[in-house]
C-alpha cells in the first residue's frame, strides 16, 4: 500500500510518501520544496549523480522517527542548503524550504 500525507514541522507542511513493503520496514521520503529526507532504502549516490538535494536517515518506521532521526549522509547540493550529518531529519527539512 502506498500512502501519501501531510507532514508538519514548525506550522510548515511538506509531503509524506509512504510505501509499505513486504517483510521489511516501509519506504519513507518526506519532499520540501528544495530538497527531501528519505530512509536507508533509497540511494544517497543515486541522488548525488542526479543533482538533487537528499539526506538520508536510517532505522526509521513512521514519519515521526524520519523527522527525529539522525542525517546520515546527504547529497552536496542538500550540504549548500545547510544540511549537515548528525542533524534531525526535521532540521534538514527545514534547511530545504
Amino acid at each position: 500500500m502506498i500512502s501519501v500525507m501531510s507532514v508538519k514541522v514548525d506550522g510548515k507542511t511538506y509531503l509524506g510518501v509512504k510505501v509499505e513493503l513486504p517483510d521489511s520496514p516501509p519506504l519513507l521520503v518526506v519532499v520540501a520544496e528544495k530538497g527531501f529526507v528519505m530512509c536507508g532504502f533509497l540511494n544517497v549516490d543515486f541522488a548525488e549523480r542526479l543533482g538533487v538535494a537528499a539526506a538520508v536517515v536510517s532505522g526509521v518506521k513512521s514519519f515521526e522517527d524520519v523527522l527525529n532521526a539522525q542525517v546520515k549522509a546527504a547529497t552536496s547540493k542538500a550540504k549548500t542548503l545547510g544540511v549537515s550529518v548528525g542533524m534531525k531529519g526535521a532540521d534538514a527539512l527545514k534547511c530545504m524550504l
